[in-house]
């Protein structure tokens, strides 16, 4: 057989690479994932190394953060909450409206509010013990990781006041537009308003927090 009739060969006669053959494999990734604790690690190694007395307070102050984020509480829904905006005022209100209905409907709202009308010192006990349970129910329960952002006054949050004034609020209007508390009394209207608040204060707290 002579070179004519030799059977061509692709690519200008030199072989084709075999498409199928072992591919190289890819880098393996780090199976170490970096975590707080490496954080702290290279920060307290930062610290050795800075002469500044400034910038070693401000790498102090990132460690201190740090060391707050891995002991970090575990929340029961695991959501982190900040402000508190209109989606958080409809959710207490659907709360406080479901927990505040039996109190709209049952005489012995207006009896036991009669009773405080007589007894002020019960009254203010009892507008402190709603404030305490919703102080526990939303920074104490631990429902959610709840922060407090840009507080009244520097002070006062706003999650707080919104709760107690969305309660506070659907109590005067169920009250009234449900012709439970006669404002000819004020004393025995402003009682009945706050044993309503009682509950819709827990529901307007829950409804804020709980997942929906």
């Amino acid at each position: 057989m002579t070179d004519a009739d030799a059977p061509a060969r692709p690519n200008g006669g030199e072989s084709a690479p075999d498409e199928t053959g072992p591919r190289e494999p890819a880098e393996p990734a780090d199976p170490l994932d970096p975590t707080v604790e490496d954080l702290i690690e290279d920060l307290e190694t930062l610290e050795a190394a800075v002469d500044d007395t400034d910038e070693r307070r401000k790498v102090r102050a990132a460690m201190r953060t740090a060391r707050d984020l891995s002991t970090s509480r575990p929340t029961v829904f695991g959501r982190v909450v900040r402000g508190f905006d209109r989606g958080d005022i409809a959710e207490a209100l659907l709360g406080s409206v479901l927990f505040g209905i039996p109190m709209l409907v049952e005489g012995g709202t207006t009896e036991v509010g009669t009773y405080l009308a007589a007894h002020p010192a019960s009254l203010l006990v009892t507008a402190a013990v709603t404030v305490l349970l919703v102080v526990g129910i939303i920074y104490v329960a631990d429902f959610q990781d709840v922060r407090v952002h840009r507080p009244i006054l520097g002070v006062v949050p706003r999650r707080l006041v919104g709760v107690l004034g969305v309660a506070a609020l659907t109590a005067v209007v169920g009250l009234t537009a449900w012709g439970r508390i006669d404002w000819g009394d004020p004393a025995v209207a402003l009682g009945s308003i706050v044993v309503a608040a009682v509950p819709m204060a827990v529901g307007a707290a829950l409804g804020d927090l709980l997942p929906g």
